[in-house]
């Protein structure tokens, strides 16, 4: 890499930095994107499409920028699946166990919305496949990675065909990107009908009367330096390594590490192992380091909230970088499916979130499911949002459960990613099908029996 590409490189961050501060702005000041809770890398990405040279061209940016941005989210994904396991609490004085038995429900209901999802998007696959459509191999999804993974998932599924050399993986990235977009809009608008709905009906436990949501959550970002929230511990003095650099160089290690790892595989040629993608040995590579670190006891180095900031901020501009070299023309010779797609794809979360959480979950049913319905057609923080709404001060359970539960699911899903490939790669849509309607009834099974062990407890106490 020379001195020139660096600096382009440093040329095209500074570009998407500008998008993601007129993003931040325009949200700040429109009254739709504060109603519709649009990130700033979402608004800015669209921008930065709009005015760049795929749509009104207003904006003169490079080709070879483009090119970058496009590969970018691949990238950064690398990272952002690293970081997961890092400071995660498990095991003795993390009160996981005594909390799992109201854990478990949450995660076989993210599951099953999931196992639906899958169902939707490759049954929407066949469909259009035998009505003549020129439907790539992978199409399909794209729905339960951009509704439950959000924009961020498109970098994931770029990289992960990329990797395979699939002529198509920049379509499939932008159509990722498409529903995450659906999604996240959707998912704030839908949750909050549901939410009056709920709350009309007697259904939530808190919240009485929908009221405006508080002003710093529409606009992006609080006033008052008194209520400005942290981010994280200082767990390293800046005479040594700042916090920040400290938590940097551990996600970046273990990334390093782990293409290391990969690059042998790939140079000694070993079966399935070197097909394998790099998120999955970059999560498993972190696992490692992040026991060996709780082996020595040196866990409190590592705060949650530092590292969910430097995810957060790979996340970003992931996801600026992806909406800007959204190849548009590709994904729009696809967007009758997509429609078909993301429509049956809210239908069913809908469905499933609103009948499941009422029989499975008897304490604070709807909390728990308008939290996992936020996650299942955006982020984490999508689910975070519409929790806060119903339950304002968090004074329930549900934020811990929902938190851990998401944490567990999110792992979960990392580990069947490779199996899912393998199958839809080998197999086919229908048999993805096949796989998901298993993986929904294994949920569900593991759902029921979880209802009985709960109920035992109650008549126990």
């Amino acid at each position: 890499m020379t001195t020139e590409s660096l600096v382009e490189l440093l040329y095209g961050l500074a570009c998407l930095s500008a998008f993601l501060l007129l993003g931040t702005f325009l949200r700040a000041k429109v009254k739709l994107f504060q109603s519709t809770f649009m990130p700033a890398s979402v608004i800015g990405g669209f921008l930065a499409l709009i005015l760049g040279p795929i749509v009104l061209g207003v904006i003169p940016i490079p080709e070879s920028w483009l090119a970058t941005f496009s590969l970018l989210p691949g990238i950064l994904i690398v990272p952002i699946v690293a970081s997961v396991p890092l400071g995660l609490k498990i095991g003795k004085g993390s009160g996981t166990t005594k909390s799992m038995i109201n854990i478990l429900p949450t995660i076989c209901i993210m599951g099953i919305i999931g196992g639906l999802q899958h169902i939707v998007g490759f049954g929407t696959n066949l469909l259009f496949g035998n009505m003549g459509y020129d439907i790539y191999q992978t199409f399909g999804w794209e729905l339960p990675l951009g509704f439950s993974g959000g924009h961020g998932s498109a970098g994931l599924l770029g990289n992960i065909l990329h990797s395979m050399n699939l002529p198509y993986w920049e379509t499939a990235q932008g159509v990722a990107v498409t529903s995450a977009t659906f999604g996240i809009v959707g998912g704030i608008l839908i949750g909050m009908v549901m939410i009056n709905l709920a709350a009309r009906k007697g259904s939530t436990e808190i919240l009485q009367n929908p009221s405006s949501i508080p002003q710093n959550i529409r606009i992006g970002f609080e006033k008052d330096i008194v209520k400005q929230a942290s981010l994280g511990r200082e767990t390293t003095t800046s005479s040594s390594i700042d916090t920040f650099a400290f938590h940097l160089a551990l996600i970046f290690a273990g990334c390093g590490l782990s293409y290391i790892m990969l690059n042998l595989l790939k140079l000694y040629k070993v079966p399935v192992l070197s097909s394998i993608s790099i998120w999955a040995y970059a999560i498993l590579v972190m696992f490692i380091l992040w026991g060996i670190m709780c082996k020595l006891k040196i866990d409190y180095l590592v705060d949650g909230k530092v590292k969910s900031r430097i995810s957060g901020t790979f996340t970003d501009f992931a996801v600026v970088s992806a909406i800007a070299s959204l190849p548009l023309k590709a994904v729009m010779a696809y967007i009758v499916p997509i429609l078909v797609m993301v429509v049956f794809g809210f239908a069913v979360t809908v469905i499933s979130v609103w009948f499941i959480s009422k029989v499975f979950i008897k304490e604070y049913w709807f909390e728990h499911g308008i939290s996992v319905f936020g996650m299942s057609t955006g982020v984490f923080l999508t689910g975070l949002l519409l929790l806060r709404i119903c339950d304002p001060e968090f004074e329930s359970p549900v934020l811990g459960n929902y938190s851990l539960a998401y944490t567990f699911f999110t792992i979960l899903n990392f580990a069947m990613l490779q199996m899912f490939i393998g199958i839809i790669m080998s197999k086919g849509a229908l048999s993805m099908i096949l796989v998901s309607l298993l993986m929904v009834t294994i949920y569900g099974v593991v759902l029921i029996i979880t209802k009985k062990a709960n109920k035992n407890v109650r008549l126990s106490v």
